[in-house]
């Protein structure tokens, strides 16, 4: 049976290969079709999956797999689309920094999980971090690419904690696929009468679909909403700060965009903030603090001492 801190390593996969996305978007998929890649991203991959794994939604959950496949598909894949063909990949991973905030507060309102302190201060750690990687030097920022990915960020926290607070009745690998098709079948008509016929693709679009349909898809959501099912909030979203980490690396790498000593330590202190707001992290540190055999603060609430303790 895997550990917590095993559950979090595979989530972690979710966040590294979204922040990869947007250099395959930004470097091989046509800038000018949101709509269309949104739509090649989420009902051909969901349908697949549902093939290998076919099963239907009972009751509420046809209506609930829907609210979540608008959220975290089809307004998310847009808004990710139009931020990656306005952005450079590393200004546009760095911007979902605040997912972290704004994921914990929400759960703390939907699903009454309250966030550390320690977890906040993690978070505003992070975003510190990526306010250093975001200083490029490259001239005037898009705002329209800018409110793009801040509005991805807030649909997709709403849809993140909502998986938290329906617990689905099925595998998460299935719930993900009826999630990518219900997206998929709310953007096709749209992108059909915004855009029109699909364009012609050469073979780095169509590599560049699978590698987000496949990896940044149905892989990433499979684990990312497994680890938000099984772990606190405050973990999950802490650790999806590796996004603007892996934007920034792979920016630099294939793109060619500017790295120095300033974006070095925004990058160390993401890194530091992930760690530190870990729940597991803390509880540590409490008990190292309180000495051996100490009993915990009585002013953390039961639900999170027993969350804590999971993970060590």
């Amino acid at each position: 049976m895997e550990s917590k801190w095993q559950v979090l390593a595979v989530t972690a996969i979710a966040p590294v290969a979204w922040g990869s996305g947007y250099y395959v978007a930004d470097a091989y998929l046509p800038a000018d079709r949101p709509l269309f890649s949104a739509t090649v991203r989420a009902l051909p991959f969901g349908l697949l999956v549902l093939a290998l794994r076919p099963r239907l939604p009972q009751g509420s959950w046809w209506w609930r797999a829907g609210v979540l496949g608008v959220l975290n598909i089809a307004a998310f894949f847009v808004l990710f689309f139009v931020a990656a063909a306005r952005l450079p990949s590393g200004l546009a991973a760095t911007l979902t920094a605040t997912a972290p905030i704004a994921i914990m507060l929400l759960a703390w309102g939907l699903v009454r999980e309250r966030p550390h302190p320690a977890s906040l201060f993690g978070a505003v750690l992070g975003a510190v971090g990526v306010a250093l990687l975001v200083l490029r030097g490259n001239g005037g920022v898009d705002w329209v690419g800018v409110a793009a990915a801040l509005g991805a960020v807030a649909l997709s926290s709403v849809g993140f904690v909502l998986v938290k607070r329906w617990r689905s009745p099925v595998d998460m690998l299935t719930m993900t696929g009826w999630q990518l098709v219900l997206g998929g079948l709310v953007l096709l008509p749209v992108a059909l009468l915004v855009e029109g016929p699909p364009p012609a693709l050469d073979g780095g679009a169509i590599g560049g679909y699978l590698y987000l349909g496949i990896v940044g898809t149905v892989v990433a959501y499979a684990v990312w909403f497994r680890g938000l099912r099984e772990l606190p909030a405050a973990a999950v979203s802490l650790v999806g700060l590796l996004n603007p980490v892996a934007g920034t690396v792979v920016g630099v790498a294939l793109a060619g965009e500017l790295f120095g000593p300033t974006h070095a330590l925004g990058m160390l202190l993401v890194l530091l903030g992930v760690l530190t707001g870990q729940p597991a992290v803390i509880a540590a540190v409490r008990r190292h603090l309180a000495g051996p055999g100490a009993e915990p603060a009585p002013s953390q609430p039961a639900d999170e001492q027993r969350r804590a303790r999971a993970l060590v």
